[in-house]
């Protein structure tokens, strides 16, 4: 079945039927999803989810625009929910110059902040990189993030880029923007990178794929992304979800089940 490494069903898109979708994914094909946080909020949320739904697992971490928040405090905070037994990586966190808020210094500062949390939890990272390639390359390698693992979620640069984050053993994640008219250079990443560091994610209610781009996206939207993974690759559907699905075992550090 179909591991969707990136969700965020805390989010208000999903009060009119959460309980419903969830309690359906997995007769719908989808084994487990990861519920990631976006802010302490968030990670709250996200811990009553993941004690209430056996099919997903949990992210915590505060997302580069909503680092202004924190403190040392929050941060203790976060090492302690990451200690809840289906809390799988910190995350998101990172860098994001798109919406370029808070100052960049603050982003930077809470960025290394959380990859020093995760390393001293031992938890991989999801990792935020958003109009900002230089800046996160540079501090994951001042930070050797390749210690601490983890994937560069929603991959939005070229294959060079892909190159340096799998040399320092990074998984790719990859949605709903592969199947876009204008995702060509995503397509070539994803031919690109080996199929063992491919994750398959949706960042949902965000980036639906076509064909319901511009709706509310959730993991039964995965398919879409799985067939067209496939036609790259010239592999079978079924092939690309089991590869994948291992993967998200091995980047979450879960067992077979």
């Amino acid at each position: 079945m179909i591991f969707d490494t990136h969700a965020h069903y805390d989010d208000e898109a999903f009060e009119g039927d959460r309980e419903e979708l969830l309690s359906g994914l997995q007769e719908n094909g989808i084994e487990a999803a990861v519920n990631v946080s976006a802010s302490m909020e968030g990670v709250e949320r996200t811990l009553e989810l993941i004690r209430k739904w056996p099919c997903l697992y949990g992210a915590v971490g505060v997302h580069p625009n909503e680092t202004g928040e924190l403190n040392e405090e929050k941060i203790s905070r976060l090492k302690e929910a990451s200690r809840e037994p289906k809390v799988v990586a910190v995350g998101e966190i990172g860098l994001d110059y798109y919406w370029d808020q808070p100052e960049r210094e603050v982003q930077k500062r809470w960025f290394i902040r959380q990859l020093e949390l995760a390393r001293e939890v031992k938890l991989p990272v999801i990792i935020h990189s958003r109009d900002a390639a230089k800046d996160t390359l540079d501090i994951m390698k001042e930070q050797k993030a390749g210690e601490i693992g983890g994937v560069i979620h929603c991959f939005s640069y070229g294959t060079e880029m892909a190159r340096e984050y799998l040399n320092m053993g990074f998984f790719i994640g990859i949605g709903g923007v592969l199947t876009f008219r204008n995702g060509k250079k995503l397509k070539e990443v994803a031919a690109f990178v080996p199929m063992d560091r491919i994750v398959l994610e949706t960042d949902c209610p965000y980036l639906s794929p076509v064909p319901n781009r511009g709706k509310r996206n959730s993991s039964l939207n995965l398919p879409y992304v799985v067939a067209e993974l496939a036609r790259i690759r010239e592999i079978s559907e079924e092939e690309v979800i089991q590869i994948t699905s291992q993967n998200a075992r091995r980047l979450y550090r879960l067992r077979e089940q």
